[in-house]
């Protein structure tokens, strides 16, 4: 096959994936790969079968897709395309929550300056490390990476990756229970979606519409919440999109979780955990394993709470989740006390308070934790975040964190 036979046989399963046909796409991409003398084509294709995979949750064959990329793109000796299958390597572990070896693989993207598609690149980059960073409960790292990111989207106008960005915001910002900015940020990524978005992907809709759930169901706006979750779903069917259903999934179960609903949410956190599991994604699966705990603790069943603990503690310690530990510490202790069993009890606030500690979950200039219940927050450009109302009244002499000067204000 050749080169104009290759370019045609690409085309022709791009439309068939944009037509919803997947499978076709998929066996059309394979011939090319199977048959093409084109290098340059088959790393096209490559890149084509890797974001399919990804979109299907296949994380395992979107990752050896990637590994075979890497070696097409040193067959063509080109920084370029050496540097876009890096990105894609990196992407893979991130989907799999191998975070350290995206992390790794990130740095390399970065090392490798100097031409302009890699500069174009580097916001991508930046936002798979936030994102590795955020999995292993490293606040600040994440909050600088994607601040990095955010400013190679507004330099190179590109709104699909400030997109992006504003998705991974609102989830941090939800995970250390800021939830005006937890919304906020979706708020910003649907509008650019209506502004921008008419030859887009339905995935930066459903993408925004999730998050903007999560942000909703946290601030106890469950309609909301509701209406935005069905709309991510009935986007994630359509598109055949397994990992965005396992997410709604687990949304729909917190919401019929937080109107004591148990006996509805169950299910929706078994059909939730079962995707989870087939697609390897481990950080849901101690999201699931914490509201199915929730859930046990209702229904004062304490004995089948510790067994949910228990496989979410493996899985936390396995991926380095932090503020999975935490919030998995903060749960023993409640049933220890319910339990009145003193020794687990003091196990546990200790260990609380030591997870704490690490990831600098308090603040800086109150002492008083971060994250433990919604409060209003604000970064300083050293990424060090802090009560918004600390830093009224004291106002921004410098970060008491790591006393570097504040000379300019921060992105979030």
């Amino acid at each position: 096959m050749g080169q104009d036979q290759t370019k045609q046989q690409i085309e022709k399963g791009l439309h068939l994936y944009q037509s919803n046909q997947t499978e076709k796409a998929l066996r059309v991409w394979m011939r090319v790969l199977e048959k093409s003398a084109d290098p340059a084509g088959r790393f096209r294709v490559l890149g084509c079968l890797i974001t399919a995979h990804a979109e299907m949750g296949r994380y395992k064959d979107m990752l050896k897709f990637a590994v075979v990329q890497i070696d097409t793109a040193r067959e063509l000796e080109d920084p370029d395309f050496l540097t876009e299958s890096y990105l894609n390597l990196a992407r893979s572990n991130e989907k799999l929550c191998e975070f350290q070896k995206t992390i790794s693989y990130c740095k390399t993207c970065l090392n490798m300056q100097g031409t302009t598609v890699s500069m174009q690149l580097n916001g991508q980059v930046s936002l798979s490390m936030g994102n590795a960073f955020l999995g292993l409960s490293n606040f600040q790292k994440a909050l600088e990476c994607f601040e990095k990111a955010l400013r190679y989207a507004h330099n190179n106008d590109d709104k699909m990756l400030e997109c992006r960005v504003c998705c991974s915001l609102g989830n941090f910002y939800t995970q250390i229970k800021d939830y005006e900015k937890a919304l906020f940020f979706p708020c910003k990524a649907a509008e650019l979606v209506n502004d921008y978005g008419k030859g887009w992907s339905l995935k930066y809709r459903a993408m925004s519409q999730y998050h903007m759930a999560v942000a909703y169901r946290k601030l106890g706006r469950l309609a909301d919440a509701m209406d935005c979750c069905e709309e991510s779903m009935k986007i994630a069917l359509q598109h055949g999109d397994r990992p965005l259903q396992a997410l709604c999934l687990l949304c729909f179960a917190d919401i019929h979780r937080s109107r004591r609903d148990v006996q509805t949410a169950f299910p929706r956190y078994d059909s939730s955990m079962s995707i989870m599991t087939e697609i390897g994604n481990r950080l849901g699966l101690i999201q699931v394993l914490l509201g199915v705990t929730k859930c046990w603790m209702i229904q004062k069943e304490l004995d089948k709470a510790l067994e949910s603990i228990e496989k979410a503690q493996e899985l936390a310690e396995g991926l380095g989740n932090k503020l999975g530990l935490l919030k998995l510490h903060c749960l023993c202790e409640k049933i220890y006390r319910t339990k009145e069993q003193q020794r687990e009890l003091r196990d546990h606030v200790v260990k609380f308070h030591e997870c704490v500690e690490e990831m600098e979950l308090y603040c800086g200039m109150c002492g008083e934790s971060i994250g433990e219940k919604n409060n209003q927050l604000q970064a300083l450009p050293c990424s060090h975040f802090f009560h918004l109302k600390c830093l009224q009244t004291n106002g921004t002499r410098g970060c008491p964190n790591c006393r570097r000067l504040s000379v300019k204000p921060g992105y979030v």
